[in-house]
């Protein structure tokens, strides 16, 4: 369900798999934190495990856990104060109407449990993101989301016309869908950087499931991008 990528006295990072829920959805001690509470805790009752932010079910990568109740409230205000930087991978088989750029506004539900993309600004959902054309007329996206809304990666690449590849709300419509069954919905928590008491942090971590993320191709391309927060990002 996870790989343990780093750990200090004060939290842990781990990269979750793909299609695994974070919560226990019903059945005790299934879900993804409380396997890692248990990974890292084991018997000890006396401490506690804190998440900081999640993942959707479908989606692999960085997660960071907060191992004591001063670092969650820090983590807290850098996740709030939007000083925690992240970067997300996605495939999709459409290409984008140009190969950078920001995609910006409301989010409101739909149907189905669905998000969509509104015109209005009141409190926009932000994402940056650049693109690079892959085999197979599939296309790799680098994204940094501004915001931290529910689907939102998800929602601003249907938003352009460019679904993720295996997603089972938004991607109902792609070519790749309609013809060949996606192994697994292809977005995945890539990189984090931010600053803990003074001191810098920065997490890499490669997609290492699924067929498309391992495309000869995207080895190359992810040898370019092993530090996003390098890029000349589009302006905001």
């Amino acid at each position: 369900m996870f790989k343990v990528i780093s750990q200090t006295n004060d939290f842990v990072v781990i990269a979750k798999n793909a299609d695994v829920n974070f919560h226990d959805e019903g059945i005790p001690g299934s879900g993804l934190f409380s396997k890692v509470k248990e990974y890292i805790l084991g018997e000890d009752s006396s401490q506690e495990l804190y998440p900081i932010h999640r993942l959707d079910k479908m989606t692999s990568g960085l997660l960071v856990f907060a191992k004591n109740n001063i670092s969650a409230k820090i983590f807290g205000e850098l996740f709030e104060k939007h000083q925690v930087e992240k970067y997300y991978l996605a495939i999709s088989d459409t290409k984008p109407t140009k190969k950078q750029g920001l995609i910006k506004g409301d989010m409101a539900k739909s149907r189905r449990g669905m998000f969509k993309l509104m015109r209005t600004q009141k409190n926009p959902a932000i994402t940056q993101f650049f693109s690079y054309s892959m085999e197979n007329k599939q296309r790799l996206y680098l994204l940094k989301p501004h915001s931290g809304k529910t689907h939102q990666l998800r929602v601003a690449l249907s938003s352009i016309g460019a679904p993720i590849i295996g997603d089972p709300l938004y991607s109902t419509n792609s070519k790749t869908h309609s013809k060949v069954p996606a192994d697994r919905g292809y977005l995945h928590a890539y990189a984090l950087r931010f600053e803990f008491l003074g001191e810098p942090y920065e997490f890499i971590f490669p997609p290492d499931e699924g067929d498309f993320f391992q495309a000869g191709c995207l080895a190359d391309m992810l040898e370019q991008l092993n530090k996003p927060w390098l890029l000349n990002w589009p302006k905001l």
